[in-house]
């Protein structure tokens, strides 16, 4: 094959900043891979992508060393029309990138643009909604689009315009996980059938050691390292210094070879990996015979996260959600009969579909939205009569997109507005504002905008840190976080927990509901499918399909090992538990 992309000792800064983002970067791109880049916030990932979509040099100036040629082309001596003609460029702010009202009006936009012939548009227009999976959204108004809806409105407008490359950067922060995993089996199809290179920026590692048939690390602004998935996640401990994560069944394959009962060995990437793996070390027939004779963990305990506090029994809900229904006038994801009780000191996640009304619920609590039926009331106050203002007083937001709520000059003057709204001293904010600062590693001094999507995404989560709020609602926390930054901000919430305030997490990543939320709320078509213990939702496979999502591999693993190895895997839902566990059966055989 041959290279579609070829970068030879790229460098790059950009205009009126002191540090290098890419460092002679040297890399050729074969034409049909599928290729994965991965790295820790300000590592450099999206400015290769621009590099890649020839947007550097052409939209954003600096300086720039070396040679980037597309295509053959050498993007500093085309245009940048030529360019995008082969590579099509999916943003990490989806907002950005949209120009229509409608969705159907996305996409023509650039098919009329590019001049395509309009006998080609309708069929171009339906195959791309096809692809993607929203042909029910084609009339839709954008501004009553989900984050995740607008990222597959984006996806398919660049689809339409047959590119031989796709570059995409966290296209999936704002999807369920059936709708993450469905973007990547879209992506994989037109990589394979239409020969359509993918080059693609994502967090999600065990998405990308599935699909992806080669991964790049970037850090500091170099390659770290560069290779297939099993031999760049081989390098756990690297990755884990670096700021990057790898799937949890490689962590489960790592931890069984460190202590001796396997080899040293490619590390597993998924669950049947794993599965097979372990199996292999258990026997079925002996291992649930004797069943008695091992020793299984307090179910409650087995299943809880290390990580999640533990909630004060009987006391008072300070989130109280009695059957509640609203609807868009111009629609939208509409809810029925939400019912939802938070005591203090409670962590509960809200995970559904894209369109299920997560978000939806989440503005009923600060009061933006008022419900057109039952209540919402926050720290007693009935969100019906109480001003926006006061409820802001009791429940601090993290909304979705943090470029909406920054708005100062400087990261300190950030955090510390909210504060100074409040009465308190310009003096006692910014003392406070700097010690939440510190813990979460942000530049005080530096403009929030000039800093990486999980930068800003910390500086918005400081902001509402420093309140000390009795009520955190946070939607879609963890979005573009590497995993350095992800561990920093869950923990920091709870911290908040422990202090006493109620936490609502809009959350995709089941991975971090896995390992912080007691309870999840399940939501589907704007209704609650579900309140339970987070571990008794996952292991409940038809609830999950209803909702859209996939449970974290750790517990999928045990469910599937205490059907096909031995029952005593049921429940278990770490890591460190279910390694334990093996042992434990091995030593027994």
């Amino acid at each position: 094959m041959e290279p579609i992309i070829e970068l030879d000792r790229v460098s790059f800064t950009y205009a009126d900043a002191d540090v290098c983002c890419l460092r002679d970067i040297t890399l050729a791109i074969d034409e049909g891979t599928f290729v994965g880049i991965i790295g820790p916030s300000g590592a450099g990932k999206t400015t290769l992508t621009h590099v890649c979509s020839g947007a550097v040099p052409h939209h954003f100036s600096g300086k720039f060393f070396g040679a980037a040629r597309v295509a053959g082309m050498d993007t500093c001596t085309v245009s940048l029309t030529d360019i995008a003609r082969v590579v099509g460029s999916v943003l990490q702010d989806i907002d950005a990138q949209m120009v229509a009202s409608v969705v159907e009006d996305e996409l023509l936009f650039g098919l009329e643009n590019f001049g395509v012939a309009h006998d080609q548009i309708e069929a171009r227009i339906s195959g791309a909604f096809d692809a993607i999976g929203i042909a029910d959204l084609r009339q839709r108004e954008i501004a009553t689009l989900s984050g995740g809806q607008k990222q597959k409105v984006a996806i398919a407008a660049i689809l339409a315009l047959e590119p031989r490359v796709l570059v995409l950067d966290e296209p999936t922060a704002a999807l369920d996980p059936v709708s993450a995993r469905m973007v990547f089996e879209v992506l994989r199809t037109i990589n394979q059938t239409r020969g359509i290179t993918v080059v693609i920026v994502e967090q999600a590692v065990a998405l990308l050691s599935e699909f992806c048939n080669r991964v790049i690390v970037l850090d500091q602004g170099t390659v770290a390292l560069d290779g297939t998935p099993h031999e760049v996640f081989a390098h756990a401990e690297q990755l884990r210094r670096i700021g990057v994560d790898v799937p949890r069944t490689a962590r489960i394959s790592n931890s069984l070879a460190t202590a001796g009962l396997i080899p040293t060995c490619e590390p597993c990437l998924n669950v049947d990996e794993a599965y097979k793996l372990v199996s292999s070390l258990i026997n079925p027939q002996k291992s649930g015979a004797r069943t008695s004779n091992v020793h299984q963990p307090i179910d409650d305990e087995r299943g809880r996260s290390p990580h999640a506090p533990r909630v004060e029994l009987n006391a008072s809900p300070v989130v109280e959600v009695r059957n509640v229904s609203f609807s868009y006038a111009n629609g939208g994801a509409a809810v029925h009969d939400l019912e939802l009780h938070v005591a203090p000191g409670e962590i509960v996640g809200i995970v559904g579909q894209n369109g299920a009304g997560k978000t939806t619920l989440t503005k009923l609590l600060n009061g933006l939205l008022k419900p057109e039926r039952g209540t919402v009331a926050i720290a007693g106050n009935d969100t019906n009569t109480t001003p926006v203002s006061t409820i802001a007083r009791h429940a601090a937001t993290l909304f979705q997109n943090p470029d909406r709520q920054l708005c100062r000059n400087t990261v300190l003057e950030e955090v510390a507005f909210g504060l100074e709204l409040q009465g308190v001293s310009s003096t006692e904010a910014q003392r406070r504002a700097q010690a939440v600062i510190e813990r979460f590693g942000l530049p005080a001094n530096e403009a929030p905008f000039s800093l990486s999507r999980g930068q800003r995404q910390m500086v918005a989560l400081a902001s509402v840190v420093v309140m000390e709020p009795q009520v955190v609602i946070l939607d879609e926390p963890t979005s573009g976080l590497d995993y350095r930054e992800c561990m920093t901000v869950m923990e920091t919430v709870r911290d908040m927990a422990q202090n006493g305030s109620a936490v609502v997490l809009v959350c995709h990543d089941m991975e971090v509901v896995s390992d912080f939320a007691q309870r999840v709320v399940v939501m589907a078509q704007g209704r609650i499918l579900g309140t339970m213990p987070t571990h008794e939702a996952f292991r409940n496979t038809q609830l999950m399909e209803a909702a859209h999502i996939a449970p974290p591999q750790v517990i999928a693993l045990s469910e599937r090992l205490s059907r096909g190895v031995s029952p005593t895997f049921a429940g278990i839902a770490e890591v460190s538990h279910l390694v334990g566990h093996v042992m434990e059966l091995v030593r027994h055989e």
